[in-house]
């Protein structure tokens, strides 16, 4: 009999060199799953990320503290229980300029992929 769900107990712990945690959930990653990415993350203060623009859509719900988003010459910043999408295609900058981390969940459709992020240097 084939199970018709899949229990994730150990997300895959994505290395990064900026303090991030990254727990990939479901996605490219974790089970090579190329539909979805799900990740867990956690930005400590004064983090960020380069601009980018990727060729998916992302969706991220705060849990605690604030995310700063940089979206064409919009600034939005999102706190707990606040969420976003951001379509593909579209220029972005992800920060925590704050001084307190951010819990988030991210989600990406299709699953993230360092190939399609497109970040700038």
């Amino acid at each position: 009999m084939n199970k018709k769900y899949t229990v994730q107990k150990s997300p895959f712990v994505v290395p990064t060199l900026d303090g991030k945690l990254i727990e990939e959930h479901f996605g490219k990653a974790t089970n090579n799953e190329s539909g979805i990415s799900i990740a867990h993350m956690v930005a400590p203060p004064k983090w960020k990320e380069p601009f980018q623009t990727p060729e998916f859509d992302e969706y991220t719900y705060i849990i605690k503290g604030r995310k700063q988003f940089i979206i064409g010459e919009d600034v939005v910043v999102l706190e707990a229980g606040q969420s976003i999408k951001i379509d593909k295609n579209v220029r972005v900058q992800y920060s925590n300029p704050f001084d307190v981390e951010c819990e988030y969940l991210a989600i990406c459709l299709p699953a993230f992929s360092i190939d399609l992020v497109h970040r700038e240097d």
